[in-house]
């Protein structure tokens, strides 16, 4: 039997063998197909014509900043921020542009170039824009406008300091403006000879409000008033000032402590007080002068303002809340009629776009995906607004209704790169609290196959990160997708968008539950099979940075790499150097020092440093007057000296709670990436090289 069919067998074999070389040579052209689309570190490579977002891009994007749309609703003018580009232009902040878009998406450069341009509104009239500028041999930052059919830049009013805010008079013929109380001869004749020498927290001079003529023909007269202001509203008829005091100019009395006052121009008397029972955002007069609306914390207590409220005028400063049930944030508003109010909501990772009536009628609608902020209404029925996406940073938006379109494209070439899928993810906290966060995949993620993870977490903790755009210098982003990782921006418990309660859940819990949400959510990921649990790293800033430092020492052994920026390490030490300690006490910890000195230490990274085996990196702005630079410096030098994980600690020159300059910005973000990539990816033990190559990492060689 083996012999007969020997030769059948014999004769069958020569075309499977022939099959084989042909499936051999498929699956070996298989193999070669996934291998160049792979890097050699493992990570997808890009298909043909398709480009990935790196730090180079990262540190050319333009923004739109503001907007403000003509009375005739035709035309909205914007500021734009353009970055200085490092190594091709002086270091420096990104600067400001001025540009004119139609309602048709017909945009237009006026003011370009090395300028930086603020406070950008249009005249009464809506014949030109004017803005706030330091141009040519100015001293001081002043008052200007420009022609909306051209000619040049005339100025409007200049001040012996400079000017923060101009408001034109409805009625017209005056200006009223906020500068600084100038220094006395005396005083300034001292410094010139050096006697410069700081008196912490005494030497404020308070911002007055002036008025003067808007043809800019007299002297300009200050008001007396109680304190520093910080905003100024003409009320319709052009008799009286809503104007925003803080008792100094200090920053904790303007984040905790601003009060509304209604006053009278002519004689500069406070004729109605308005008790905002907590943090105050924006403030408007209705059209027909009758009510004020702002948007107000609910207490003193109410880490944020986010609640519509309005008072009517004469009304002994009494406040009715118009949204006492909303469980999301306030941003902004604009007023449409004498009875309706244009609002812009933020809910969980979304933005609601709507009217709420003064009988406190709610009428909001979910957005196409769009994040939106700084509406700015037109009496001729529709409104402009800042908005970004997950796939564009911010541009100017029409909106018309519930309708929005887009009119800008900064960055047109955004449109060729290749976007990684991002999404909102939900997870339920150990204690059942449900929680959700924005989720970047790693490009051209593959089903079943686990990811090294970067957790970015937002600071605060009154803030949150909404489902828009979410790659800058200091959150990886897109960048971080595209060199093969996940990225997740949790909004964890003490966030801003689901309402007061949710807000107030971390208080007096620092490090408490609100960072357990964070753990809970990497487990989360984990459970889903798309990160790989030994491979998590942890960065943000400010308490992002705290997170970072906590994940590094309390929570060492859940994560493979921590990068900490201008973070906090220790809460004894930190409540008696920040600029915001009434804001710590209100808000935060609900509590001083000296009522409970263990909860301090114990809610102290700097406590916990023992048990830190994970690589931290550490940067701090050296003028940094929120989270002290010494807060960076105790956790290096404690962690340097048990030398149980690398540490390395870098300093800014210059820079204050966050980098501005181009350069600062741009090697916070290599090295941010680098230290992620070197030991999650890498699997290395030891520190990278403490230089960075910058023109190898902006694709350019280097000049000799």
């Amino acid at each position: 039997m083996r012999a007969r069919n020997t030769m059948p067998e014999q004769r069958d074999l020569l075309p499977a063998r022939g099959l084989n070389r042909i499936r051999l040579l498929f699956l070996l052209a298989m193999f070669t197909a996934v291998a160049a689309a792979m890097s050699p570190t493992g990570q997808p490579r890009l298909l043909a014509g398709e480009r990935a977002f790196t730090p180079h891009d990262v540190a050319k994007l333009k923004q739109a900043t503001s907007a403000a749309i003509s009375p005739d609703g035709t035309q909205i003018a914007y500021t734009l921020s353009v970055p200085r580009i490092p190594l091709q232009e002086a270091d420096g902040p990104a600067r400001t542009e001025l540009h004119v878009v139609s309602s048709e998406g017909d945009s237009r450069p006026f003011i370009t170039g090395p300028v930086n341009i603020s406070s950008v509104q249009w005249t009464p009239d809506g014949t030109s824009i004017a803005y706030l500028a330091r141009r040519g041999d100015d001293k001081q930052t002043t008052a200007y406008t420009i022609p909306l059919n051209g000619g040049e830049s005339q100025r409007l009013l200049s001040h012996d300091a400079s000017i923060s805010a101009v408001r034109f008079s409805p009625a017209g013929g005056r200006v009223a403006f906020l500068a600084k109380e100038t220094l006395d001869m005396t005083t300034q004749e001292y410094r010139e000879q050096g006697f410069d020498q700081e008196i912490y927290e005494e030497d404020w001079r308070p911002t007055k409000v002036w008025i003067c003529d808007a043809a800019g023909k007299d002297t300009p007269r200050a008001l007396d008033l109680p304190g520093s202001a910080t905003a100024i509203e003409w009320r319709p008829d052009g008799k009286q000032l809503a104007v925003v005091l803080a008792p100094t100019a200090l920053v904790d009395d303007n984040y905790m402590f601003k009060r509304v006052h209604v006053v009278d121009v002519d004689t500069g008397r406070i004729v109605e007080r308005i008790k905002n029972p907590g943090k105050l955002g924006q403030v408007g007069w209705s059209p027909d002068g009758k009510h004020l609306a702002l948007v107000s914390g609910v207490d003193i207590n109410d880490p944020s303002e986010g609640h519509l409220m309005i008072a009517a005028i004469p009304g002994e400063g009494r406040l009715r809340d118009l949204t006492p049930e909303l469980d999301a944030h306030v941003d902004g508003f604009a007023w449409q009629d004498a009875n309706t109010i244009g609002v812009l909501v933020s809910r969980n990772q979304g933005t609601l776009l709507g009217t709420v009536t003064l009988d406190a009628t709610l009428d909001l609608h979910e957005t196409d995906n769009t994040v939106l902020a700084g509406l700015s209404w037109s009496p001729a029925g529709h409104a402009a607004a800042i908005g970004h996406h997950a796939q564009h940073p911010r541009e100017v938006f029409l909106v018309k209704g519930m309708e929005m379109q887009r009119l800008t494209n900064s960055n047109p070439w955004i449109d060729e790169m290749r976007f990684a899928r991002q999404e909102v993810v939900r997870w339920q906290a150990r204690d059942g609290l449900a929680l959700e966060g924005v989720l970047v995949r790693p490009l051209n993620d593959e089903p079943g196959r686990r990811y090294p993870l970067i957790m970015a977490v937002h600071g605060g903790p009154e803030s949150h990160v909404p489902n828009g755009w979410v790659t800058s210098y200091s959150y990886p982003g897109q960048v971080g997708a595209a060199r093969g990782f996940a990225v997740f921006y949790p909004n964890y418990r003490g966030s801003t968008g689901r309402g007061v309660k949710f807000s107030k859940l971390g208080q007096a819990d620092a490090a408490g539950k609100e960072f357990d949400d964070l753990i809970d959510g990497i487990d989360h990921l984990v459970q889903i099979g798309l990160v790989d649990q030994n491979r998590v790293g942890i960065t943000g800033g400010s308490y992002g940075g705290y997170a970072s430092a906590w994940g590094a020492t309390y929570y060492s052994e859940r994560f493979a790499a921590s990068v900490m920026f201008v973070g906090i390490s220790d809460n004894v030490s930190k409540v008696g150097t920040t600029d915001i300690p009434e804001e710590m006490f209100h808000v935060h910890h609900r509590k001083r020092l000296w009522d409970d000195w263990e909860y301090f230490l114990e809610r102290s990274p700097i406590r916990h440093v023992q048990k830190n085996r994970t690589p931290t990196l550490i940067l701090h702005g050296k003028e940094d007057p929120r989270v002290h630079p010494s807060q960076s410096l105790e956790l290096f030098r404690h962690l340097k000296t048990l030398q149980q994980a690398p540490v390395r600690l870098v300093l800014y020159e210059g820079e204050g709670h966050g980098n501005r300059k181009a350069a600062a910005r741009l090697d916070y973000n290599l090295r941010m990436l680098r230290w992620m990539e070197h030991f999650l990816q890498d699997d290395a033990t030891q520190s990278p090289e403490r230089r960075i190559d910058y023109h190898e990492a902006l694709g350019k060689p280097p000049t000799d």
